[in-house]
Order: C-alpha cells, then structure tokens, then sequence
C-alpha cells in the first residue's frame, strides 16, 4: 500500500523513535536517566483527581460529549484567562476546549493551509510546526530565532521579504526550547507586523506559569490582537495534567468557528469526567503555582550544575521545563554531546538540532526528574569528567 503523499517529508516523531531506543538500552540493563521530554512528573493537585473519580462514579458520565466541551469548563477557562492575563473572553464563542494543544496545531492547519500557503515557523522550534505545514501541503518557511538578536525573531527582516502567500505565522513565547520570554513592546510589535502583512498569527503558549519571574501573557492581551491572532493553551505543563489532554484555542469568534468544523469531524469530545477534573484545576490559586516552581526551581539548579559540568553554561532568565545550553569546543554539535553523554554516562539529553538548524550547536536538558534522579545524573556525568581527566593525565608526557 502506497504511503500518501502529504507523508512524503514528515518522518516519525523524533522522540517516539528515541523512546524506543531508550527503552531498549534499559532492557539490556543501561538505566538511563531520561532529561529529554517534558512530561512533568508530580501530580496534579488532590482536588483534581477528587473531581474525577468523583465525575467517574456517575452513571451518566461515560457518553459521548459536546464538541465544544461543557459550559462548566468553557467558563472555567475563561475565567482563568480573565484572572491571570486580564484577557475577557466569550466563553460560549471564543473558547473551544481540546484534546491537548497538539491536537490543536493539527485542527488550525488542516482548517486554513493547503497546497500554495505559506507558513512561517521559527527554527528552533517545536518539530510538530513543521509536521503540521508539511501534512496540510504549506510551504514551510523559517524564521530564524538566534542567541544575538535574544531568540526573538527580526521583523524588520521578515517584512523586507515576500510574504504574499504567508497565511500562518506560529509563534511560541515563553518560547520552547530556549526557555526565551517576549515582552509585552514585542508582542505589540507582532501584532503590527501581523496586520500590515494580513497574517494570522497562531500563538502557542504553554509555559507562562513555570518559572515565571514576571506574571503570565497572553497574546490576546496586546491591544488589536483578536483581528490578527489567535492562541492555544494548555494544562499539561502548568497543572501536571500532561497524559489528561486538557488544551484550548482562544480568539476571535469566527476564526474558532472555522477550526469547529474541522475538529468536529475528527473527534466526539472530551470525557466527561476529565472535564470536570480540568475546571478545579483552573480554580486552584497563585499557591499552587508557588509550590510547584519551588520545585522546578531546586531541580533548576540541580540540572545547570549537569550542564555546567559538560561545560555547557546555560543563559540565565529561561522559563520553562527545560535549560537550553550551547554545546562546548570539543564537540561538533548537540547530537555529538547528546550522544557521549548517553554512551558513557546513561544519561539522555535532547540535541537542539531536532528544532531546528539553528539548534544544532545546543541541548535542552529536562527538569522533570525527581531532585534524587537528577544528583544520580550530575554524579554520573562527574564520573565520567574525572575518567577522561584521570586518563589525559596518564598518558600526558611527564615533565621534567
């Protein structure tokens, strides 16, 4: 059977092949220590598996759902945005629930894309931007995010290129994966260059809760966005609820109306139960928050001392599950590090290469390791710093 066409350039998720590499190694007795996915670790809080059992034990609570979630958690989510990011939504119009935010990128793209579209994605970014523009037909392409312009994409650059059939622009702040923060005088200039371009800018915006120094934003929040912009989140990151698929789109009434008719042909809803678990999730208050960075803070410093013994020296500022670190001299590239680090001291970072060419020269190290794993992790990587200094030192001509 011939594979279709819109497959021909979009391969297997890098990390589902990796999983299974990593999975094999551990089958053989590695014991690798995994920093390379984001999928947090702790629990959600009590009240939210309370609310799901509680949801569960119903006898009307295992059919099929609404395709635009119930009232409870569309107004839930819109509180939530009203609370934190001072954004006020309809929520019966300008929130539509999903099944994570992935499954969103899916639905905007097949919703406006086809063959002739143009799409910007950043490089590095998340590889799914690209997988999306490729299996809708768009041509992908990049906008470069560097360290020297502060992983901020060059407007002015974009603006003196052709954009007549850019239709897309996704957009990613707190950005993964160099954990970058936009202010609010950039998301104001985005939204300019947006509607002197007429392009819809689809903001995805999953870590704003997670080692935030400086409250949340939302894009929605810059004055004219709705005109231009769109944007997912999700409660994966900032609740514990990654396995849950818990998302939402929000914005402009029509725009999420057209995303409907789509996604209303792909699925019957979100379970009844993980709905109800998802609105106490949106009502916990800024001490959940506080808890669960105290933390990611601890394993922070746990996992910039791993880095900083590979001679990686992480950007201070980063938000986010992960530390982005440039690769040291003596390694041709993040999947040179990566690599080593895996083969001699079983523990797996993420080279910055799978977002993109310009993450070539980097890794991204998770913090979704319990503080005990990642000291095992750091101790294991100074083992293996002292083995090949011990060795240097033998075979280094004796001095006289």
């Amino acid at each position: 059977m011939k594979v279709a066409s819109r497959l021909a350039h979009t391969g297997e998720y890098y990390f589902s092949r990796k999983l299974r590499e990593l999975a094999a190694l551990n089958a053989a007795g590695a014991r690798v220590i995994n920093l390379g996915i984001g999928s947090p670790d702790l629990p959600p809080h009590p009240s939210v598996t309370a609310a799901l059992t509680a949801t569960a034990a119903l006898p009307t609570a295992h059919g099929y759902q609404g395709y635009q979630g119930t009232p409870a958690l569309r107004g839930a989510m819109a509180e939530f945005y009203q609370r934190h990011y001072g954004v006020a939504l309809d929520p019966a119009t300008e929130i539509l629930p999903l099944l994570g935010s992935k499954e969103g990128l899916m639905h905007i793209g097949m919703t406006f894309l086809e063959a002739g579209d143009a799409v910007l994605i950043p490089n590095p970014g998340y590889p799914t931007y690209r997988a999306v523009a490729e299996i809708c037909g768009a041509e992908v392409r990049e906008y470069a995010l560097t360290a020297a312009n502060g992983w901020l994409p060059d407007l002015a650059a974009l603006a003196a290129t052709d954009l007549t059939r850019v239709k897309l622009m996704l957009v990613n702040y707190p950005h993964m994966p160099t954990g970058t923060v936009a202010d609010f005088s950039f998301l104001t200039r985005l939204v300019e260059f947006a509607k002197a371009h007429q392009i819809l800018l689809v903001h995805d915006n999953p870590y704003g809760f997670i080692l935030n120094e400086t409250p949340p934003v939302s894009l929605l929040a810059v004055p004219g966005a709705r005109e231009v912009a769109i944007e997912l989140n999700s409660l994966s990151k900032s609740h514990n609820l990654a396995g849950w698929r818990v998302g939402l789109l929000a914005g402009r009434a029509d725009v999420l109306a057209d995303v409907l008719r789509f996604k209303s042909n792909m699925d019957s809803g979100m379970f009844l139960p993980v709905q109800q678990a998802a609105v106490a999730a949106l009502a916990l208050g800024d001490d959940w928050f506080a808890e669960l960075n105290a933390t990611y803070r601890a394993r922070r410093e746990l996992v910039r001392a791993l880095l900083r013994a590979l001679g990686c020296d992480p950007a201070p500022g980063q938000m986010g599950l992960f530390l982005w670190a440039a690769v040291p001299a003596g390694f041709a590239d993040g999947y040179a590090l990566s690599d080593a680090v895996l083969a001699q001291s079983r523990v797996f970072l993420t080279p910055g290469g799978i977002f993109g060419t310009n993450g070539n020269g980097y890794v991204r190290a998770s913090l979704c390791q319990p503080e005990a794993v990642l000291r095992e992790a750091l101790a294991r990587v100074e083992e293996w710093k002292e083995r090949v200094l011990s060795s240097a030192a033998e075979t280094s001509p004796v001095q006289h």
